[in-house]
């Protein structure tokens, strides 16, 4: 949450000039304020979007943005050029969001469904997929008959590798054999609710979106039943949460799966998946689109049912499995993998408190808000923005390393757990870890008490951080393991916000 060191000068209206076509929303195109994006100091003050950010508004762009604030969740469509161009911007820093209605179909959409045997799971897909074109790729599933038949049962064409070559190929190869506007990857343990097309292809109707990813969550009974299931309805990996977002590094969603992904096929032409990554390759494609200057979009009104790992011993293997992309994706992307980006002031302030002198941290926290005042002198609200932001920042940082304790520096983490009855900073560093955790726990209200919650959630992370451990070792590289001390208000362009779920990558085909 980059809430001290970026703070851009935003001028979304009330320049010279008419802007251009490309700076404005499509006509029409109705756009809302993020839930998440706050106003202060008579308005004229914006904090939010992705990634975090201040923002600061002219006296022509007032105006519209009441009528926004006045519209919400529903958002009105601008008819004005300075309203477009607002909009543009606003959609353009995730400050807001489009929202267009949900249109029926037919829609120019061809499924691609990797597929690795499982017929069964074929089957439950394909039949949440009836009425729409679908190629089926066997990536070398070793048993291919119960394949073949389950994809002409359901009248879909079928390609197949003699060997398996990961998802990445499959998609790549299906994508080879569409010729409609848009394509739809699908893994083969997914299923999608009926309508999905429907709410997905109108955000297309933005020609900056590339792609755009529906909500994924675990198709678990209802109520779930045994402890495992309860935790993966709670918290599945793969399920980003309630709120539509811009999809980029650095933002509270900072990749989406590919286990279902509507994209069009014309960017496709110059971005497709790495066949060299086995794991890895969603949080690496969506990367790319980002760096190519386009839009991901997340829109959680869709959804998709998507079959979960049960069992012990399957969920924890699938756990490190995702940890082991991190460091062939720190090799792609330098930089947007290190665990925790503390800014200097604020790992000084931490430091004294976890070392009991909480005057000394006072003071660190107010030399910095003192410094974020002076950067934004001339901002309305100044005062009040800088103390606010600087308290934020501390809990974010505060969080981030917690969770680097429990994934990244499990070792770390454990000698801390084991040294908490005796040393004040291993006790400070175990309530880092652990009282975001319950924090969690309050607002998700999972159908498990806060105990096996807590356990469950750190024996999560573990194995995720146990995979890191491993892609470190096996690359030879501490990228994914080194934090990124940032120096006081530097803004920071391509690292991952405290608060960004970190890519779990490698979803099965």
């Amino acid at each position: 949450m980059n809430r001290h060191t970026s703070i851009p000068a935003a001028r979304p209206a009330g320049q010279a000039g008419a802007p251009a076509t490309s700076s404005l929303t499509p006509p029409g195109l109705r756009v809302a304020l993020a839930r998440s994006t706050s106003f202060r100091a008579g308005h004229r003050v914006a904090t939010g979007g992705a990634p975090w950010g201040v923002a600061r508004f002219k006296e022509a762009a007032l105006p519209y943005l009441a009528a926004l604030r006045r519209a919400g969740r529903t958002g009105l469509a601008p008819d004005t050029t300075v309203g477009r161009a607002l909009a543009r911007q606003l959609v353009d820093r995730g400050l807001a969001h489009p929202v267009p209605a949900p249109r029926p179909g037919p829609h120019p959409v061809t499924v691609v469904v990797p597929v690795f045997g499982r017929p069964t799971e074929l089957h439950r897909c394909l039949a949440s997929l009836r009425g729409l074109p679908v190629v089926v790729v066997d990536d070398g599933s070793p048993d291919p008959d119960p394949v073949r038949v389950t994809a002409e049962t359901h009248g879909a064409r079928l390609v197949r590798h003699e060997v398996n070559r990961g998802p990445a190929a499959a998609r790549n190869t299906g994508l080879a054999l569409v010729d409609t506007p848009l394509v739809a990857f699908v893994d083969s343990d997914c299923r999608p609710d009926n309508g999905w097309l429907d709410v997905l292809v109108p955000s297309f109707d933005d020609p900056k979106v590339a792609a755009v990813a529906p909500r994924i969550v675990p198709d678990v009974p209802s109520p779930p039943t045994g402890l495992l299931a309860r935790y993966e309805a709670a918290r599945s990996a793969l399920d980003l949460g309630q709120e539509q977002d811009l999809v980029r590094p650095g933002a509270r969603v900072g990749f989406v799966p590919t286990a279902t992904l509507v994209v069009r096929r014309d960017v496709l032409r110059e971005v497709v998946f790495d066949e060299d990554l086995r794991l890895g390759e969603d949080v690496d494609f969506v990367w790319r689109l980002h760096d190519r200057g386009l839009h991901v979009r997340y829109q959680p009104r869709a959804r998709v049912a998507h079959t979960p790992r049960l069992a012990w011993r399957d969920a924890a293997r699938r756990r490190h499995e995702y940890g082991t992309s991190a460091a062939a994706l720190a090799e792609r992307h330098p930089g947007r993998l290190a665990p925790a980006r503390p800014s200097v002031w604020n790992l000084l302030t931490l430091v004294c408190v976890a070392q009991g002198r909480p005057r000394a941290g006072a003071v660190s926290a107010l030399v910095s808000a003192g410094l974020l005042r002076r950067r934004l002198s001339g901002m309305p609200g100044a005062t009040g923005l800088s103390v606010s932001v600087v308290a934020q920042g501390l809990v974010a940082d505060a969080a981030t390393m917690g969770l680097a304790l429990r994934r990244e520096w499990w070792p770390l983490g454990l000698l801390c757990l084991g040294a908490a009855p005796r040393a004040r900073v291993a006790r400070a560093a175990t309530a880092a870890m652990l009282l975001p955790v319950a924090a969690e726990w309050v607002t998700r209200g999972p159908a498990l008490g806060l105990l096996p919650w807590t356990v469950l959630r750190c024996l999560d992370d573990l194995a995720y951080g146990t995979g890191v451990t491993a892609s470190a070792l096996r690359h030879r590289s501490l990228a994914v393991l080194t934090p990124e001390v940032r120096l006081p208000f530097r803004q920071r362009s391509t690292g991952t916000a405290p608060h960004e779920r970190v890519p779990r990558s490698g979803q099965d085909t």
